[in-house]
C-alpha cells in the first residue's frame, strides 16, 4: 500500500492512503498569512517505510491543523506507551472522562496514520476481551504472548479497514 505524506514547510501534515486531508490543509494554508507558509508537497512512501519513518518523528516535526481539543488528543496519543487502550481510558488521560465520544471523533480525524497511532485505541469490549485471552492464555506455552496475532479479537473500526489496523497492532506490539 502507498501512503501519501504532506508537508508544510517540511513538517509532516498528513499521513494518508488518498488526499483525503489535503483540502482541509489547504483550506488552514489559504487563511495563513503568505509569510508564515514557505512550501507544501507530498511524496507516496510504502507501508515499511512508513513503519520506518514514524520511529524518527518526534512531535515537532508535525504540523496538524485541527481544533485545540483535537490536537490534545492527537498528542496524548503520540506520547502513549505502545499498547491498546480503550476509548474510555483516552478520554480519561485527556482529562475528558464524560467525552469518550468526542475523544472517538478526534481519533478518527486523526490525519497522521500510523504516527499518530490512533490504532492502538480499540472498543472497551475488546479490551475486556483481551484481558480475559491474556488471563486464559498464561497458563499456556505461548504465556499470552500470541495475543496480537488472534484474528477472532474485534479492533475496532480504521478508516483505512480492520485488517490493516490488525496489521499496525501485530507489527507494533506483538514483540511486547
Amino acid at each position: 500500500m502507498d501512503w501519501i505524506v504532506t508537508e508544510v514547510d517540511g513538517k509532516v501534515a498528513s499521513i494518508a492512503a488518498d488526499y483525503r486531508h489535503l483540502p482541509l490543509i489547504a483550506s488552514e494554508v489559504a487563511a495563513l498569512p503568505p509569510e508564515e507558509v514557505g512550501s507544501i508537497g507530498t511524496r507516496k512512501i510504502c507501508t515499511g517505510d512508513l513503519i520506518e519513518f514514524a520511529q524518527y518523528l518526534g512531535w515537532e516535526d508535525l504540523r496538524l491543523f485541527g481544533s485545540p481539543f483535537q490536537l490534545s488528543v492527537w498528542k496524548k496519543l503520540f506520547e502513549l506507551e505502545p499498547r491498546l487502550y480503550s476509548y474510555s481510558e483516552l478520554a480519561s488521560l485527556v482529562d475528558n472522562p464524560a467525552g469518550v465520544r468526542a475523544v472517538a471523533h478526534a481519533v478518527a480525524l486523526n490525519p497522521v496514520a500510523y504516527v499518530i497511532p490512533c490504532h492502538r485505541i480499540v472498543p472497551k469490549e475488546t479490551m475486556d476481551r483481551v484481558r480475559e485471552i491474556r488471563e486464559s492464555a498464561l497458563s499456556t506455552l505461548f504465556q499470552g504472548k500470541d495475543l496480537y496475532l488472534l484474528d477472532s479479537i474485534d479492533v475496532g473500526a480504521y478508516a483505512y479497514g480492520p485488517e490493516l489496523k490488525r496489521f499496525f497492532i501485530k507489527t507494533e506490539l506483538a514483540s511486547k
